[in-house]
Order: C-alpha cells, then structure tokens, then sequence
C-alpha cells in the first residue's frame, strides 16, 4: 500500500470509527478485533468521557489529514494536499496543534516556491507562539519563512523577515550568550547568501566574516551550527561563479541535505560533471522531508530529471 492510501484508509477508518462507536455494541463472533484506534474511540464513548472521545477523533483526523498533505506534497499534488492541510487546521484540538498545522501548510506552499502564501501561514503560527509566549520559536517561523523567499527570488521580504526574526530571537527572556550568538550567526548567515543572490561579492564576503567570527566567538553555539559554515561559503561561490570552490567547500557541509545536493548538482552541472550532477539530483529528489530545504530540493530536483 502507498503512503497516500495509507493515509486515506486512516482517515476513512477514524470517520468511520465514529459511526460505528454510537450504534450499540454488538460484535458477531466472526467478526475482527477493532483497531487499536477504533477501539480506542469506542471505549471512550462507552465509559461516557464524551469530551475526551472528541478530542480523540479530532487527533486521529488531523493526524490523517497531515499525514495525507504531506504525502500529496511528496508527490507534486499540492493544491490536493493543500485541501487536507487545511482540515488538519480545522481539526486541530488546541491552538498549538493549530500552530503546528498552520506550518505545515505554509511548508505545502514552499513546494510551490511560493513566497507570499508561505509567508502568510508561518506568520500565523509566529502570531501563536507569540502568546505563550516563546520568542526562539518566533524568531524560527520567521526564518522559516524566509528561507523560502529567498530561492523564490523575494529577497527584500526574506531580508525583512530574517531581521524581524533575530528581534524576535533576541527577546527571549534571560537569553544565554550562545543563544544570542546563534542568532547572529543566524543572521549573518542569511545575508551573505542574500547578498550573493543580489550580485555583491563584496558584500556576501563581509557577512561571511561576520559569521566565522560569531562561531568563533561561542564554542558551545559552534559545535552544532559549524556544518551550516560550508554551506555558506560554498552557496556564496557557487553564486559568484566559482563552482570549483563552492564544491569543495559544499562536499564539508552535510551530505545528507537534500538542498545541498542541488547546490552540488548544480557546482557539478557548472564544470561540466553532468553524471555527478544526475546522481546528486536522484538523491534529492528522493528526500521524503517536509521543510524548507525539500520543498525546495525535490520539485527542483525532479524537474532536472525529467529533461534528462
């Protein structure tokens, strides 16, 4: 079975759970056990924990429509998963669950490098975390949001919301020093890759100082964040021509990255490497993610490969 008729067979079977747990309890000899979910739901109804049983449903159905969306996405049916995305958000038990849904259709527009529609479901959860409030996670919808702008080609809104992101960030009650330095490299990240997209060497090079110097100044922050350092310098390269040194720089960052597979496609595609460029494609296009760096990877991926 394939994860999409997986997903809709759970989505029929929680619907049709529901049914089946409000007629009387009678089950013939031959028939079979009830799911553990269907069962589930049943006990519930039958012990009288009516709110309890709601929320149940409502958590298997927007674990379904999720788990639908995603795959529709996987497969390049995003206006179908899209339908689902939104259920889940109608479904969702609490305005967390909301705020995770909202994200997940903000990340069904990223597969359609679509700016302005990711932009809008990413601030609606940056809304939510702004209640609880957790301003790391704020300052994260909004990077989120414009990672995705950025490959879209929107660079003064991803600018925008990369700044508005480390404000953000930078609110966190008693914020630890490695915290603040994260977000300056964070930042700083952000607008060298910006700056090469605009044509600046000059100024990618300088952001790109500043970020080796943000890691160099917290070895507690630089110990996850130092594979992400050739991953800049090898995008500012690979954006200034040099496609020699992007791929030298890229193989150090983390080969299992389906968006820096592209960038390394495409360093092999610039030196003429076009087999190498093919496998890293196929790896790509392979990723079953659901983030920024798939929704990016996989359309781009699987529309090389099909003018091969």
């Amino acid at each position: 079975m394939s994860k999409a008729s997986f997903a809709a067979s759970l989505l029929a079977l929680t619907l049709a759970s529901a049914t089946l747990a409000q007629q009387p309890a009678q089950q013939p000899a031959a028939a079979q056990p009830a799911a553990p979910s269907v069962s589930q739901g049943q006990q519930l109804i039958r012990a009288g924990k009516l709110d309890e049983a709601l929320a149940f449903y409502q958590g298997e159905l927007r674990s379904a429509h999720n788990g639908a969306g995603v795959v529709l996405d996987l497969l390049g049916r995003t206006e179908e998963a899209r339908v689902h995305f939104s259920k889940a958000i109608g479904a969702a038990a609490t305005p967390q669950a909301r705020a995770a849904a909202q994200r997940a259709m903000a990340m069904s527009y990223a597969f359609d490098n679509d700016c302005a529609n990711t932009v809008k479901y990413e601030e609606m959860a940056f809304e939510y975390w702004g209640t609880v409030p957790d301003r790391y996670r704020q300052g994260e919808a909004l990077n989120e949001a414009a990672r995705v702008c950025i490959e879209a080609g929107a660079f003064d809104v991803a600018e925008t919301l990369y700044l508005r992101g480390q404000k953000a960030g930078l609110e966190e009650p008693n914020i630890s020093p490695a915290r603040v330095a994260l977000w300056k490299f964070r930042t700083e990240h952000a607008l060298a890759r910006l700056a090469a997209r605009r044509n600046q060497p000059e100024v990618a090079n300088k952001h790109v100082a500043a970020a080796r110097a943000a890691l160099d100044s917290s070895p507690e922050m630089a110990k996850d964040q130092e594979v992400f350092f050739p991953y800049l310098t090898g995008y500012v390269a690979l954006y200034s021509g040099d496609a020699k040194t992007a791929l030298a720089d890229l193989q150090k960052a983390n080969q299992n990255d389906p968006f820096i597979q592209v960038l390394m496609a495409q360093a092999h595609e610039k030196l003429g490497e076009k087999e190498q460029a093919i496998a890293l494609y196929r790896k790509a296009a392979a990723t079953t993610n659901h983030n920024p760096p798939a929704a990016f990877a996989r359309p781009f991926a699987r529309k090389k490969l099909s003018t091969e």
